[in-house]
C-alpha cells in the first residue's frame, strides 16, 4: 500500500509540472505579446517605396516617414472587435504628419488579422514557436480572373528566430521573432529575353512593440517585344522603426 501511496504522489508531481510547463509555454507564445494593441500607441518608421520609372527601364527609391497609430475601437464587417489604424505620412522630420490611409487590426486569442487596402492579412498566428507555417494570405483573393494580386497566392509564413535580441535602425530589442513570407525568384534574371518575377516579403515583431521591420518586393520583368523594349512593374517596401511610445 505505501508503495503504491507513493507513486501516486510522483505521478501527481509530475504531471503538475507538466501542466505548469504547458501553461507557461502558452503564455510565452501569445501573439498580443508580439504585437500589443492599444489605444493612442504608436509607431513610426523610415519608409523606403521602390517604384519603376521611365516606361519600367529604371528603378529608383523614394523616402518617406510614416507613423501607424492606434486611434479607436471598432468593429469589421463580421462584428469581431477590431482597431482602427491611421497611417500618417511626412516627407523628413521637418515637415507635419498627414493622414494618409485607414487599416484594420483583428485580435482574437490565437492569431491577427490586419486589413490594408481591403486585403486581409493573417500576420500573426499561434503558437509562436521556430518553423511553424501559416497561410498568411489565405483571406485574398488570388486566383479570379480579375485579381490583380496573383502573385500573393501560396504564401507560407513562417517563424525563425523566435524571442532573440535583434538591432533594429537604432533600437536593441531584447526580443523579436522574424517572420519569413516568400522568397522566390521565377525565370533567369540574368535573360533579357524572358519573362521573370521577384517576390520577397519578411517581417520583424519586438515583445511590447509591434511590427518593428518589413521588407517586400514584387517585380515582373517583360521582355522586348516589336516595338517596345523590355522593362519592369511591381514595388517595393522597406519599413524600419525610428520612433514609437
Amino acid at each position: 500500500m505505501r508503495k503504491v501511496i507513493l507513486l501516486t504522489i510522483t505521478l501527481t508531481v509530475v504531471i503538475f509540472n507538466a501542466c505548469k510547463k504547458n501553461t507557461d509555454s502558452l503564455k510565452i507564445t501569445s501573439v498580443i505579446e508580439y504585437s500589443p494593441l492599444l489605444l493612442g500607441k504608436y509607431i513610426s518608421y523610415n519608409l523606403d517605396s521602390t517604384i519603376f520609372i521611365n516606361f519600367g527601364t529604371k528603378d529608383t527609391v523614394i523616402k518617406y516617414q510614416v507613423k501607424h497609430a492606434i486611434d479607436a475601437l471598432i468593429t469589421d464587417n463580421l462584428g469581431r472587435p477590431a482597431y482602427r489604424i491611421i497611417r500618417y505620412i511626412r516627407k523628413t522630420a521637418a515637415n507635419s504628419w498627414a493622414p494618409d490611409n485607414t487599416f484594420m487590426a483583428i485580435p482574437s486569442d490565437f492569431a491577427i488579422e490586419f486589413n490594408e487596402n481591403n486585403m486581409r492579412y493573417l500576420k500573426l498566428k499561434g503558437p509562436i514557436r521556430d518553423g511553424y507555417t501559416w497561410k498568411g494570405n489565405t483571406y485574398i483573393d488570388t486566383y479570379s480572373l480579375n485579381s490583380n494580386v496573383k502573385y500573393l497566392d501560396g504564401w507560407d509564413y513562417t517563424y525563425d528566430s523566435v524571442n532573440i535580441k535583434q538591432t533594429i535602425g537604432r533600437f536593441v530589442l531584447d526580443s523579436t521573432l522574424n517572420i519569413s513570407q516568400r522568397d522566390e525568384i521565377i525565370g533567369n534574371l540574368t535573360d533579357p529575353n524572358s519573362y521573370s518575377e521577384i517576390n520577397l516579403g519578411s517581417e520583424k515583431y519586438a515583445k511590447g512593440l509591434g511590427l518593428v521591420y518589413r521588407n517586400f518586393l514584387h517585380v515582373e520583368y517583360q521582355p522586348p517585344t516589336p516595338g517596345r523594349s523590355g522593362y519592369r512593374i511591381g514595388y517595393g517596401v522597406k519599413m524600419t522603426m525610428i520612433d514609437h511610445n
